[in-house]
């Protein structure tokens, strides 16, 4: 019989697959097909209903009024700012950087619990902050001037959606101690939801949805039921068998994922679009982030 903890690792291993892969997914439909922010309204509305039909069939617990405002900042940062960040990046620049600079996520996360939760920290987690800001700040640089889909705005609003996520994290970790992870999650989405929805709801209804193929669908359907709903039930899953460090250790999957998706590509379907995003500095850029991670996330003895 599989243990709790091997179904954490497998659960784990599941979702960041998914995120590894949906850098270069995206792209399939981004901006041609869809605006960024049409996809996000639509991505939140989805998942807003799927996670509150579960909400009803597991609590109906009520958030108290003197934690409005928390989860109003939780919908703030983690469901509209960061998903508009997101999309709106991955759009414009390279699934490779996209996938490098989200693994700087620990290392904001550490950034933010310093300053709100007055957490210590430790010779170590500082030099980590430093290699992997060296690495995230240099790849940001270099995409303004890189051969291939590399975009320095891109870069820059994918590192500022790590940011906002990474304060989402923060501010919901309180929130997943006094209510059940998918109250927090409900909400989140529901005020995100509302937040964008006046901004793109032009967006989706000026989308040619007539041009949409099949492949169309069925990307724009990963997006919203894979990266966003099946990713989120997989890490409330793990996160109640393994630590938080654990968790995050898996986010070095995710630029594997697309390094290997993006040599499927190239060599074997002879698809040459991404194939100039792989050179010295990105790898180096990356090792530096992937070491400032581990630094941050090394659990103290």
């Amino acid at each position: 019989m599989i243990s709790n903890s091997t179904k954490a690792h497998l659960a784990l291993l599941g979702a960041n697959t998914i995120y590894g892969a949906s850098y270069i997914i995206a792209k399939g439909i981004m901006p041609e097909k869809i605006d960024p922010t049409a996809m996000v309204v639509i991505r939140l509305g989805v998942c807003t209903l799927l996670f509150w039909l579960i909400k009803f069939s597991l609590t109906r617990e009520h958030i108290e009024k003197k934690d409005v405002l928390m989860f109003f900042m939780c919908g703030l940062f983690g469901g509209a700012a960061s998903q508009l960040l997101f999309f709106h990046g991955i759009s414009l620049t390279s699934p490779i950087d996209a996938s490098i600079i989200m693994t700087l996520t620990p290392v904001v996360v550490l950034v933010f619990s310093l300053f709100i939760l007055k957490e210590c920290i430790t010779k170590n987690k500082l030099l980590g902050i430093a290699i992997g800001g060296i690495g995230a700040i240099t790849l940001i640089i270099y995409g303004n001037t890189a051969v291939g889909t590399s975009s320095f705005l891109g870069n820059l609003f994918i590192f500022l959606n790590a940011c906002f996520y990474g304060l989402f994290l923060v501010l919901a970790k309180n929130l997943m101690k006094k209510y059940h992870p998918i109250t927090v999650i409900s909400w989140m989405f529901l005020i995100g939801f509302i937040i964008v929805f006046p901004f793109g709801i032009d967006n989706v209804l000026e989308t040619n949805f007539e041009a949409f193929t099949l492949n169309s669908y069925l990307i724009a359907g990963y997006m919203v039921l894979f990266t966003t709903f099946l990713a989120y039930l997989l890490n409330i899953y793990a996160l109640n068998h393994v630590s938080p460090s654990i968790n995050s250790s898996y986010i070095y999957f995710q630029p594997a994922v697309s390094f290997i998706m993006v040599s499927i590509l190239a060599y074997t379907f002879m698809d040459d679009t991404y194939s100039k995003d792989i050179n010295l500095v990105k790898i180096l850029s990356c090792l530096l982030v992937v070491v400032g991670v581990y630094l941050v996330s090394k659990p103290q003895k």
